[in-house]
């Protein structure tokens, strides 16, 4: 099968490039911006065409939440617009198309897990640019997952994970809100997951949506203290309201995913969080 993974450089496209050896069954395109930019819906109809892309991984994304409030019409753009046409271009050549979305889509008022079927609320710009993005894919595509992820952490990239290490080898104490609740997801179990469920995807299927992260739940203080713990630095974790700093855009305090339909329907197993975590640490 011909796979095109948009946005490959990011952390979940860098996991992606490293499966590639362990999938040689599949011919991979990777592309980033310079080699593909999806707003332009010419030139990914075009591409995906050429190549006779048979699947695609839609990995890119305006993931900057806070810089997305200064710049809508970009965040817009990449994540609602290039959907579409990613969308189309898989459309017409009735390619499967892998779209990865996020908990930002929902309000982030929950007190139980949310599931596909709640109704989604989004409170940020890129929350609301993703819905959008969702929203075109469901109308346009004529075979399509929609993946809704969480707290996406890698030893590629900028995350979460990173700069706690890197602010920890250097810092005796870090203050990490403790009232904000989600579920931490590794992005190379989210990798091998997509590869896992491409061949079972049925021909006939219009657009479905899936949450997916791992098991377990977490504050970011937890999963803070866990990464310092993990990595026996002695800096000091503390725990503290989200009021003490005050963010662009205002977070979800609680936006855990119900996995139980990905689980059931395509018998995919998923770590718990810290166990990830430290396979995680030990390539950083």
């Amino acid at each position: 099968m011909n796979i095109l993974v948009t946005g490959s450089n990011g952390q979940l496209g860098s996991e992606l490039r490293d499966l590639e050896k362990e999938y040689s069954n599949h011919k991979f395109f990777f592309t980033d911006v310079k080699e593909l930019d999806i707003t332009n819906a010419d030139k990914t109809m075009q591409y995906v065409k050429s190549n006779k892309i048979e699947a695609v991984i839609n990995c890119a994304a305006f993931t900057a939440v806070d810089l997305a409030e200064s710049n809508k019409s970009e965040t817009t753009l990449i994540n609602a617009t290039g959907a579409k046409n990613i969308a189309q271009a898989c459309a017409k050549v009735n390619a499967l198309l892998i779209h990865i979305s996020t908990d930002y889509v929902f309000e982030g008022k929950n007190f139980k897990p949310y599931t596909e079927n709640d109704t989604a609320g989004p409170k940020t710009t890129y929350g609301k640019s993703k819905l959008d993005g969702e929203i075109e894919v469901i109308f346009n595509a004529k075979r399509a997952l929609i993946l809704r992820t969480s707290w996406l952490f890698s030893s590629y990239g900028n995350n979460f994970v990173k700069t706690i290490y890197e602010k920890a080898k250097n810092e005796k104490e870090l203050k990490v809100v403790y009232d904000q609740i989600g579920n931490p997801t590794y992005a190379g179990d989210l990798a091998r997951s997509i590869m896992e469920i491409i061949p079972q995807v049925p021909q006939k299927i219009r657009t479905e949506i899936y949450n997916f992260s791992n098991e377990g739940v977490a504050s970011w203080y937890d999963f803070a203290h866990a990464i310092v713990s993990l990595k026996k630095l002695p800096c000091k974790v503390t725990p503290v309201l989200s009021k003490e700093f005050p963010t662009e855009a205002v977070r979800p305090f609680y936006s855990v995913l119900n996995k139980s339909r990905i689980k059931q329907d395509f018998g995919i197993t998923l770590p718990h969080w810290r166990e990830s975590l430290e396979v995680c640490l030990a390539k950083i």
